[in-house]
C-alpha cells in the first residue's frame, strides 16, 4: 500500500482546532509558540477560542491551518514514534497545505513558513477586497463539466474551475455574483450540490496574479531544502524534490489537485492519507484507537490517555466534504 501525509487548505479552519492535541503534547504547544514568535501575534489563542470571523480571514486562516498541521506531524513523529520518510511515500497539501507539507516534510523552517503563509493571506486579501470573491464547491462534477458551468457563468466577470480535488468534486473561483451564478446552473444541471465555501477570497483564479508577485518576491529570499519525502505538487500532478522547481510551483496561481488521484496515493473515505485535518472527524487506527480534532474537548481519547498515539495509526480522508482548497 502506498501511503501519502496530505495537508489540508483553507476552509477547514474551525475554532478550537488543536487545542486538545497542545493540552495533551509539549511537542504541539512548542509549534504554536514558536508561530507565536514569528508572527509577533497571540495566533494560537485565536486558534482556540476564536471568533470564527477574525480566525477565517485568510490573513489568519491560512499560518493557523499550517500550525495545527505541523503540530500533528511533530507529535506523531517526536511522540508517537512515526518515522515520517519512512511512514509516507509522499507529501501533499491543498493550497497552503503545500507549505504545511513541505514545513513537515523539512524543506521549510516552521517560522519561515508561518511567515511565508501570512505573506500569502494579506496579499491574497488585498488583490481581492472581502466580499468581492468567492469560491464554491460543485460536487459531483468531474473538472470539464465544472469548467463548462464556470464559463457560463462568467458573463464577463472572473469565474474559473480552480481545484480539481478528487473524482468528483471541482472547486470553481472567482467574482462572487459569477460565482452564484455557478451555483444556480450548477443545480439547474442536476448536479449534486453546490455550496460556498467559508473563504475570505477567490484563490487559485486570475484574480490572483498580485499575490503571486508578492510571493515570488518573498520566496526568492526564503532558504528552501529538498524535502525529506517528496512533494507530489498540486500543479503538475508529480513529484518534485528540487528546491528551485519547488520555489518556481508555488507562485503558481491556478490549481488542479490532480496529484493524488493520478498517483492512486490516497484512497478517498477508506481510512488512508490525510493528516493534520481540522475540526472534521479523524478515522481511527488499525487498533481501533481514534483521535480527532475540533471543538469536542472530549475528542483526545487514547492521546490524553496514553500521552502517544497506538501503533500504525492512519487519518481518514475528508471525502466529499466541500471543506478544502
Amino acid at each position: 500500500m502506498t501511503r501519502a501525509f496530505v495537508f489540508p487548505g483553507q476552509g477547514s479552519q474551525a475554532v478550537g482546532m488543536g487545542r486538545d492535541l497542545a493540552d495533551a503534547f509539549t511537542t504541539a504547544r512548542d509549534v504554536f509558540g514558536e508561530v507565536d514568535e514569528a508572527l509577533k501575534q497571540k495566533l494560537s489563542a485565536l486558534v482556540f477560542e476564536g471568533p470564527l470571523d477574525e480566525l477565517t480571514l485568510t490573513e489568519n486562516a491560512q499560518p493557523a491551518l499550517m500550525a495545527v498541521s505541523v503540530a500533528v506531524a511533530r507529535v506523531l513523529e517526536k511522540d508517537g514514534g512515526l518515522d515520517l520518510a519512512k511512514a509516507a511515500k509522499f507529501v501533499a497539501g491543498h493550497s497552503l497545505g503545500e507549505y504545511s507539507a513541505l514545513c513537515a516534510a523539512g524543506a521549510l523552517t516552521l517560522a519561515d513558513t508561518a511567515r511565508l503563509l501570512k505573506l500569502r493571506g494579506q496579499s491574497m486579501q488585498r488583490a481581492v477586497p472581502v466580499g468581492v470573491g468567492a469560491m464554491a464547491a460543485i460536487i459531483g462534477a468531474d473538472f470539464d463539466a465544472a469548467r463548462s458551468i464556470a464559463q457560463d457563468a462568467a458573463q464577463g466577470e472572473v469565474c474559473t474551475a480552480a481545484n480539481d480535488n478528487a473524482p468528483g468534486q471541482v472547486v470553481i473561483s472567482g467574482h462572487k455574483a459569477a460565482v452564484e451564478r455557478a451555483i444556480a446552473i450548477a443545480a439547474e444541471r442536476g448536479f449534486k450540490r453546490a455550496v460556498l465555501l467559508p473563504v475570505s477570497a477567490p484563490f487559485h483564479c486570475p484574480l490572483m496574479q498580485p499575490a503571486a508577485d508578492a510571493m515570488a518576491d518573498a520566496l526568492a529570499d526564503t532558504a528552501i531544502k529538498a524535502p525529506r519525502v517528496p512533494l507530489v505538487a498540486n500543479v503538475i500532478a508529480s513529484t518534485v524534490t528540487d528546491p528551485a522547481e519547488i520555489r518556481r510551483l508555488l507562485v503558481v496561481t491556478g490549481h488542479r489537485f490532480r496529484a493524488l488521484a493520478r498517483k492512486r496515493a490516497v484512497h478517498e473515505g477508506t481510512g488512508r492519507g490525510t493528516v493534520g485535518g481540522t475540526g472534521r472527524r479523524q478515522g481511527a487506527g488499525r487498533h481501533g484507537q481514534a483521535y480527532r480534532q475540533g471543538n469536542d474537548r472530549r475528542v483526545a481519547g487514547p492521546a490524553r490517555r496514553h500521552r502517544s498515539f497506538p501503533q500504525g495509526l492512519n487519518f481518514r480522508t475528508i471525502g466529499d466534504i466541500p471543506c478544502s482548497i
